[in-house]
């Protein structure tokens, strides 16, 4: 290996799986979960290894610039961040790292991971890496598969074809998350559960994926050249990114490639997607139970519950998941997850900032009267946005404390400095931007409550 692998750390999804923790403004990426630290970081901290790994590449949406670095400098690490316009999906994601791992080396190998994902033997996981530069250095696109230990059904899963090497075979055939007879019939002919984290040589993958989409090839290598640079990272040109394909990794590359491999790996991971998933990796009590703040639980077993405002109380109770926030309470069957997507998205209709913004945003708060009223104290990260809906018949001021605000009303549009005001009348649709490059900060007055 003549060069360090340069981790590419996908970090742009929504997590809409584990609401009402995760929100699309701070998604499950960047919550700590199991510990003191998120998988976010854990993931950097498993790939910081100067004698295997470079600098990573981090490529995120334009809206969590504040937090990728705010959780790099709290765990010590430096990374080249590339902030996305809009999601494009996996496939431009990794293009687009790709392009700026092969500036750094013509021959650069490049690993590329999920920043949602857990990993309890990061010796294993480090070792998988050793193991796999070789054959990703030869040509091939290698895919991690995991030996699955049970019949999942969350999983797409791999059919490995010819032996290439030792312990490295072919990819016969990538297959999607299956019905429960058809997950136990792979668990006995051999399947693989496929992680989603890949190796490969850059020139290579961009190649191949060139042959598929040279559309998308093009746009994505405009939208680097075009990049504007902010404040420690580099923002993709908007039309030149939103120009690609979105597509996932999976569909645009590895199910039409000749050229992918796959190494059975067992390294202890999981892609935390559903709440029974966080609670399967947690540590439980003699009855199964996992707890994370304040709760009294009697006769109840198998039960996950996190709440950091009220005492939670279960009684009588079996294989539920109870998560209390601030503005949001999810109870909910813990073995079936299918529904929370379709949940999210009918609260989603009457409520968008319940699933859009974390109630870290809305800090500060009192009442007066029969009446009433609310004060907000209200945080965007540059490029974030938030939606006042106008569906409760509120009146609403903004007073800037920091920060650009742009106030979008309809065909209006208006920018708002630091101490500068504006408001919305009862039933008034307004979006909030923060174009800027520093944290926008606003006290929000609503009136009527």
């Amino acid at each position: 290996m003549s060069n360090p692998i340069v981790p590419l750390i996908m970090c742009g999804g929504a997590g809409t799986r584990l609401w009402p923790l995760s929100r699309e403004d701070r998604p499950k990426q960047f919550i700590a979960l199991f510990d003191q630290r998120s998988t976010f970081q854990e993931t950097l901290l498993r790939v910081a290894d100067p004698k295997l790994f470079g600098r990573p590449i981090v490529v995120t949406g334009a809206a969590y610039r504040s937090l990728v670095l705010d959780q790099l400098a709290e765990i010590q690490l430096e990374a080249d961040i590339v902030l996305e316009t809009a999601r494009r999906d996996s496939g431009p994601a990794i293009v687009a790292g790709s392009i700026l791992a092969h500036k750094r080396a013509p021959d650069a190998v490049v690993l590329a991971l999920a920043a949602d994902h857990v990993v309890k033997d990061a010796s294993a996981f480090v070792a998988a890496c050793t193991d796999s530069v070789d054959v990703a250095e030869r040509g091939y696109i290698v895919t991690f598969g995991v030996r699955p230990d049970r019949a999942a059904t969350e999983y797409g899963y791999i059919l490995p074809g010819d032996a290439i090497d030792e312990n490295v075979w072919t990819v016969k055939q990538f297959v999607e998350k299956p019905d429960a007879p058809t997950a136990a019939r792979y668990l006995n002919e051999g399947y693989l559960w496929n992680s989603g984290n890949f190796m490969f040589r850059a020139e290579i993958l961009i190649d191949e994926y060139r042959k598929a989409d040279a559309a998308s090839i093009a746009m994505v290598t405009q939208a680097i050249a075009g990049a504007a640079r902010v404040e420690r990272a580099i923002l993709l040109d908007k039309t030149a990114f939103e120009s690609a394909k979105s597509i996932s990794i999976d569909y645009a590359v590895m199910e039409r490639t000749k050229r992918a491999a796959v190494i059975p790996v067992a390294f202890g991971w999981s892609d935390v997607g559903s709440w029974h998933a966080v609670w399967e990796l947690s540590e439980k009590d003699a009855f199964g139970n996992v707890v994370h703040g304040e709760a009294v639980l009697d006769r109840a077993r198998n039960c996950y519950v996190s709440s950091d405002r009220a005492i939670v109380a279960l009684e009588g109770v079996d294989d539920l998941v109870v998560v209390v926030t601030e503005d949001a309470v999810l109870v909910s069957r813990q073995p079936d997850s299918s529904g929370l997507k379709r949940l999210v998205a009918g609260v989603k209709d009457i409520a968008p900032e319940v699933t859009e913004r974390h109630p870290r945003h809305r800090s500060l708060r009192s009442h007066s009267g029969d009446k009433g009223y609310a004060i907000n104290h209200l945080q965007l990260a540059p490029g974030e946005s938030l939606r006042h809906d106008g569906i409760r018949k509120l009146s609403t001021r903004w007073v800037v404390v920091r920060g650009i605000a742009r106030v979008v009303a309809g065909d209006s549009e208006a920018t708002v400095g630091a101490n500068g005001s504006f408001e919305s009348l009862a039933g008034t649709e307004i979006r909030l931007d923060n174009p800027g490059d520093e944290l926008l900060e606003l006290i929000e007055i609503v009136f009527g409550r």
